[in-house]
């Protein structure tokens, strides 16, 4: 409808229609905020901070009670005060959601709400899971599962109370952490799985927000977690960890200014396709400090012809006033050169080649990182996924790891000046 039209509609409604459309949550939600269709048993809502998953388990709790003729509502959070302030009487809590004419009774002292039509919501805290004992519930809402002290024990005690109504479900609305429960969770049939991320709200949220809290955090494994909802695991025998790679994050950029160089190069690692559908380029810049530390400064890595990953990489170059371009040569030999110094015929570009496998390369790098001595300035999502899926057996991941290599050989050449592929501290390189 235009807005016109929207205008004339709304103000055609009733003081007791608009009241009833006021509080309709499936005509005001998003479609990843209600409850999906099918026999499911658990319903796994993964979202980021401010997505809204709070108003999503109240509302389904609502809609339980209110239409599917609930009886026996368990409702569980991290502790007492998170239950009452969060799920009780906050913001998206039930008692500023439900409509007067089913407004529910908080009894404090019973830890439970009474609706007019006789159904029950019981208040269970994570940190007392033996609460659980005895009682019976037709349905449940889990709130933030990652922040449960006593989580298997509660989640335990919790299935043990689902056995009343014909239909017991479970709502869980949590930002994830790579927990064993989640992943049971996220493994089981029964489980129906929705994602959000904190952008699916960023119109019902504080600009300020945005620009401070999104800004220092996007892309960082913190922020992949608690604004993107992913669950960032780490590969067993991996090279790199993820705590390893965010213990020397620089992301203010105050800190970061104050770091004076020595050196800056652009790594190159072309890929074997001139298709723009082929494989990528990776393309990193790093630099090394006056105060001995690696910096990883910037990924440009892409998908392009040999031209524009060229251009790509004469940019870099330029724009950071880097000393040289270094680059392998595996894939056609001199034509590497040739594609950087048609862009620039002044860019110094040194070749190298590669006499072992990718892990056995990559191990005197992640040396480095085992010993504070390098520092991303920002985030690095697509290289840092690569990193921790390095093996001492090899890349786990598909394809090629482009942007690691270009770090491998970034950091080689800052590292260990002056040495060609051979022997480095110990490991053939």
């Amino acid at each position: 409808m235009s807005e016109a039209g929207r205008r004339k509609y709304l103000s055609s409604l009733s003081d007791e229609e608009s009241l009833h459309l006021f509080h309709d949550w499936r005509f005001w939600a998003r479609s990843n905020q209600v409850a999906p269709p099918g026999d499911w048993t658990n319903w796994l809502l993964l979202a980021g901070r401010g997505f809204g998953k709070t108003r999503a388990g109240a509302e389904w709790v609502r809609e339980q009670v209110e239409v599917h003729g609930k009886r026996a509502v368990a409702m569980v959070a991290p502790t007492a005060r998170d239950t009452r302030r969060i799920m009780v009487e906050g913001p998206s809590g039930l008692l500023n959601l439900c409509p007067p004419w089913a407004m529910p009774t908080y009894h404090s002292s019973k830890g439970e709400l009474s609706w007019p039509n006789g159904a029950k919501a019981f208040l269970y805290s994570a940190e007392e899971p033996e609460r659980l004992r005895g009682p019976e519930h037709d349905a449940a809402w889990c709130d933030e599962l990652a922040a449960w002290q006593y989580r298997e024990d509660t989640w335990d005690m919790l299935q043990f109370t689902l056995r009343a109504g014909d239909n017991p479900q479970v709502v869980i609305t949590t930002t994830p952490k790579p927990f064993e429960l989640l992943r049971t969770l996220l493994k089981d049939e029964t489980t129906a799985l929705t994602r959000g991320s904190t952008y699916d709200n960023r119109a019902n949220l504080a600009s300020k927000f945005f620009d401070a809290i999104i800004k220092r955090y996007e892309g960082t494994r913190l922020g992949r977690q608690e604004l993107n909802a992913e669950v960032l695991e780490d590969m067993p025998g991996a090279l790199w960890t993820r705590g390893m790679i965010e213990a020397r994050r620089i992301v203010d950029h105050r800190e970061a200014a104050k770091i004076q160089f020595r050196r800056k190069v652009v790594a190159v690692d072309p890929s074997g396709s001139d298709s723009e559908t082929g494989a990528q380029q990776g393309i990193l810049a790093v630099g090394e400090g006056f105060d001995n530390r690696f910096y990883v400064l910037r990924d440009a890595s892409c998908s392009e012809s040999p031209d524009k990953w060229g251009k790509a990489a004469v940019e870099l170059y330029h724009e950071l006033e880097a000393d040289r371009i270094v680059a392998e040569r595996n894939f056609g030999g001199d034509m590497v050169r040739f594609v950087i110094q048609a862009q620039d015929k002044n860019v110094p570009v040194k070749l190298v080649t590669a006499s072992n496998g990718k892990h056995v390369r990559a191990e005197p790098i992640a040396a480095l990182y085992e010993q504070g001595r390098v520092s991303h300035l920002g985030a690095f999502a697509a290289l840092e996924d690569q990193m921790c899926l390095m093996t001492h057996e090899g890349y786990q991941g598909g394809g090629s790891p482009d942007r690691l290599d270009a770090l491998v050989w970034g950091l080689t050449e800052l590292a260990y000046p002056g040495r060609r592929p051979g022997i480095i501290q110990g490991v053939r390189y």
